[in-house]
């Protein structure tokens, strides 16, 4: 891979399920190819791999046979609609920071070699607050926070973001109001987030996306496609291409943290050189 080229790394994170998570990953990751971006998404899942499934997607192979040595990550890469290349999870429940160092290098080495080009990395993290979920956003450099209107997406949301700027010294976190009736019930979504974080924490949070709730997602759903490609004209549809030429707007820090290498390395040192609570 040339070392040089800059990638840019999203994560997709929700501190709970059910928020939308992976449609909203999928979905941002079709709209940048159609616009011409070369894109992969890591199903990062782990144990709940369901990538591929929303897309009905045959795997054959995942991330687990690159760790064994196998086979190399472009033979597990799968291809979904307008080229975007997907990693699929490792199967089972093994996180990526339970590896061995061994493990950790040969999953750097497997990045490092890929020769698969692309400029946007997308990486669906897996619900909640596990280390796994933290590495996965401390090492992208735009963190994309999915919250919809119930209680709980909000504490858990808070939870993440908490812990992300206390102990990671993260501050920036973009947010998606998904699944809302409104325009305006996405900008309250969104205050009432702000409005404890403002208090507690030193973050600030940018409202990206606010996405409508839409029954052309449950169909789309059902035929195992995006909504921006089953239904383009879809309300929702509307709102995750504006979301993705949006995302080609964030800057791409011209430091290490641009290449996927150091995405990497971040994400999986953390463990081997010891944790930095």
């Amino acid at each position: 891979m040339n070392q040089s080229r800059l990638i840019k790394v999203i994560a997709v994170t929700g501190g709970k399920g059910g928020v939308g998570k992976t449609n909203v990953t999928l979905n941002t990751a079709i709209s940048l190819a159609q616009q011409g971006k070369r894109v992969m998404v890591l199903d990062a899942d782990l144990g709940l791999a369901n990538v591929d499934v929303l897309l009905g997607l045959r795997v054959e192979k995942n991330l687990s046979h690159v760790l064994s040595g196998e086979c190399t990550l472009d033979e597990v890469l799968v291809e979904g609609p307008y080229g975007i290349k997907i990693a699929p999870a490792t199967s089972g429940s093994q996180s990526m920071t339970e590896l061995t160092p061994t493990e950790h290098a040969g999953l750097i080495r497997a990045f490092s070699e890929l020769q698969s080009k692309i400029d946007v990395l997308i990486v669906d993290t897996a619900a909640g607050i596990s280390d796994m979920v933290l590495s996965f956003s401390k090492a992208s450099q735009d963190i994309m926070m999915v919250v919809c209107d119930e209680p709980t997406s909000l504490t858990d949301a808070y939870a993440l973001i908490k812990i992300l700027n206390k102990e990671h010294g993260i501050f920036r976190f973009k947010i998606v109001a998904n699944m809302v009736r409104s325009m305006r019930e996405g900008d309250e979504l969104f205050s009432k987030l702000t409005k404890v974080t403002n208090r507690f924490l030193d973050v600030a949070l940018e409202l990206v996306a606010v996405i409508p709730f839409d029954e052309n997602v449950r169909k789309s759903v059902r035929k195992q496609k995006a909504v921006v490609e089953a239904f383009p004209t879809s309300p929702a549809a509307m709102a995750i291409r504006k979301l993705a030429k949006k995302a080609m707007e964030w800057p791409i820090p011209n430091q290490p943290g641009g290449h996927l290498e150091f995405f990497l390395e971040q994400l999986v040192t953390k463990k081997t050189v010891g944790d930095d609570r």
